[in-house]
């Protein structure tokens, strides 16, 4: 069998490979039943299913003809540094880098930065928007983490309390 589309193939391939991986990781957490649920259970399906999901497009890829053969192009180098180093520097403000004595930026300035920096990815580049987009998705976090769902982590930066 040859495969007839690249794109599609190798997507079925990451797609199998993070099911597996989720599903292996979940196995080691009780798993419980489908009426009383364990920590394990739905990381374990959720990991199955995309595993079939990725078995179902792969074996698509390699049944169904394209007119060009789908080839993967070049990496796309600079979305895939700027995408990374924004979860990167979100994690280290919600957390702090305390190796270096970074204490936590907390949870607003962490989805300004994450914003501005993940912004740098695409083709274009409008500070207005992104500062709108900020804000929006900083209020809305606040609400949604904070106020309704009440976890425990820094919203302001840990500089500004005593």
């Amino acid at each position: 069998m040859t495969i007839k589309s690249q794109k599609d193939f190798f997507s079925g391939l990451m797609f199998m490979c993070v099911g597996i991986a989720f599903a292996w990781g979940a196995s080691a957490y009780p798993l419980g039943s489908g009426a009383r649920m364990g920590p394990g259970y739905f990381p374990l399906v959720l990991g199955v299913l995309l595993a079939v999901l990725g078995v179902a497009i792969t074996f698509n890829a390699m049944v169904t003809p394209k007119e060009d053969g789908d080839k993967v192009g070049a990496i796309a180098w600079k979305p895939l540094f700027f995408i990374i180093a924004a979860n990167l520097v979100f994690g280290a403000c919600i957390g702090g880098l305390p190796f270096i004595g970074l204490k936590p930026l907390g949870l607003i300035v962490g989805i300004y930065l994450l914003t501005y920096i993940a912004s740098h990815a695409g083709d274009e580049f409008n500070i207005k928007e992104v500062a709108v987009l900020a804000t929006i998705l900083a209020a809305l976090s606040y609400v949604a983490f904070i106020l309704l769902l009440k976890l425990q982590f820094p919203v302001w930066p840990a500089y500004f309390t005593a």
